[in-house]
């Protein structure tokens, strides 16, 4: 995960945790109700933050299976090459 997509995670939860915590301090509600709302809104933002890192997760993979497939290419067309540099050398030497 990068810098920028951590800052920006992190903003989101800092954001969440104060929200909640300035809705339990204004709130004019009784303290089960105000505790079912936080425990609903700590799941929603799990939630969020969840798929968040699921779909990070997802695109580095998909980063990963393409770098992958460009370094076996590589490798095939090296092996091609040497096999035919040696192939060369071979039929070139005096019998």
């Amino acid at each position: 995960m990068n810098k920028g997509t951590r800052n920006a995670l992190l903003g989101f939860v800092a954001g969440a945790a104060a929200g909640a915590l300035v809705g339990v301090l204004v709130a004019p509600d009784k303290g089960e109700k105000t505790r079912k709302d936080i425990s609903k809104k700590v799941k929603s933002v799990s939630k969020d933050i969840t798929e968040t890192l699921s779909e990070k997760v997802d695109h580095l993979k998909d980063q990963v299976n393409e770098v992958v497939s460009e370094m076996r290419g590589k490798a095939k067309e090296a092996e091609a090459t040497v096999k035919e540099k040696v192939k060369e050398k071979a039929s070139a030497q005096p019998a």
